[in-house]
């Protein structure tokens, strides 16, 4: 027999059904709650409120578990790679040797922008924000490929998937070349999906360029590490927007626009920005640490705590040990990158941080490895949207075949002015 909550308003009561999902999450079915009542819920935020059912990622935030499609991301950390876990995000099992290469084969031949692509990036300034262009530019893909403008046509999404995991890693990179003012470099289809992606970065004509096995191991870690996260404020919007039946090149630009923001995908370029204001006091670590267990400071520690997890991050988990390991590896001598290790181990063992479980998070150790591979502090948020893009078109792909979808539309509690004539 299925369960039923009971919601009593003055004298009428009203039976809502209980769902239970796979991981034994309950929730409380309102759909009918104002055909029935009248009333509304109001949850600011929608931090109590499930959208949707989704069978792409667990996380258990008190526990510290994060799944890709039932996987836990500490195997897929140390034993996939980006390809093969956007091909087990998208198409919802891991795929068999020959589904992973023509996987693999389709991301490579679809590499390439279309050259009138180029002069669009002439119309931006040299200080354009690179997630500004890749936004733009990739709604702009849109008017490239009219025929998958429209969301229905089952026989052009496998297409766009591949074009859109393999552009807009182009895009970001010819992105970086045009704040720098260097020529772009395009695509050699010969190396991997994250080696091609640093070749493009940083070979320039004059210098021959070799890709870092372990920059490159590096790269494909922080990728999966940031593949998808449930439903953030990015991969709603990219539902939200596609609920209207938006094709999913105007999605994801939706949700690039959404990750741009410092309270979502700008916050490992925030803990940058601490350490720089570390820096410029003295590189006096211990004086910034007391600052932030001052209220009335007004100084937060950036990359410390999460939202969902409220005991460890295990992202963070992983990506400690990788970013120790590729700093080794390097011998980068760099005083942020210094601060940032000092500021770890003050933190972790101060009683203040330990005692509220602020434990450094995915955003803290992602900033420093970005900075050690060489990408600037402005695209960190551009590598983020790398790392999400599967995510985000496996919720679109999700959505579409969802038979409870329906067109977004929150309700509201109105608190303006009652009626009122307009003055003669």
């Amino acid at each position: 027999m299925s369960k039923k909550a009971v919601l009593r308003i003055g004298d009428q009561e009203v039976e809502l059904p209980v769902v239970i999902g796979s991981e034994d999450e309950p929730a409380v079915d309102i759909r009918s709650l104002r055909k029935e009542t009248g009333y509304v819920t109001l949850d600011p935020g929608y931090v109590n409120t499930g959208s949707t059912r989704s069978a792409i990622t667990f996380i258990d935030g008190e526990n510290g578990i994060l799944r890709y499609r039932g996987y836990p991301i500490e195997e897929l950390a140390e034993r996939s790679n980006f390809v093969e876990t956007s091909y087990l995000l998208i198409h919802g099992e891991l795929p068999t040797p020959e589904e992973y290469e023509q996987f693999r084969q389709r991301l490579r031949v679809h590499s390439m922008i279309h050259e009138d692509m180029k002069h669009f990036y002439d119309g931006f300034p040299s200080s354009s924000h690179p997630m500004a262009i890749i936004s733009a530019m990739t709604l702009g893909l849109s008017t490239f490929y009219p025929e998958a403008i429209d969301p229905t046509l089952d026989e052009e999404t496998d297409l766009t998937v591949c074009r859109l995991l393999s552009k807009v890693r182009t895009i970001a990179a010819f992105s970086f070349k045009k704040s720098v003012g260097q020529p772009f470099v395009y695509p050699d289809n010969s190396l991997t999906y994250c080696g091609n992606f640093l070749h493009m970065m940083f070979k320039v004509p004059a210098e021959s360029y070799h890709v870092d096995p372990e920059v490159e191991r590096a790269l494909n870690l922080l990728l999966i590490l940031h593949a998808d996260h449930e439903q953030n404020c990015s991969t709603s919007t990219v539902r939200m927007v596609g609920s209207a039946q938006s094709n999913l090149f105007a999605c994801i630009a939706a949700g690039i626009c959404a990750l741009w923001g410092t309270l979502h995908g700008g916050a490992n370029q925030a803990v940058l920005q601490q350490l720089s204001a570390i820096q410029k006091n003295d590189n006096d670590v211990k004086k910034f640490v007391e600052l932030a267990k001052e209220k009335e400071s007004g100084v937060r520690l950036m990359g410390f705590g999460h939202r969902v997890y409220r005991n460890f991050d295990p992202r963070a988990t992983i990506i400690k040990e990788a970013c120790h390991r590729l700093l080794n590896h390097l011998g980068i001598e760099d005083n942020l990158l210094d601060i940032a290790l000092e500021l770890e181990e003050v933190a972790v063992s101060d009683p203040y941080f330990i005692d509220r479980k602020l434990y450094p998070n995915v955003d803290f150790y992602s900033g420093i490895m970005y900075r050690a591979i060489g990408i600037p502090t402005n695209m960190f948020t551009v590598m983020f949207a790398l790392g999400r893009l599967p995510g985000w078109i496996a919720h679109w792909l999700e959505m579409q075949e969802d038979p409870d979808n329906r067109i977004h539309r929150p309700r509201q509690i109105y608190t303006g002015e009652l009626s009122r004539p307009y003055p003669q």
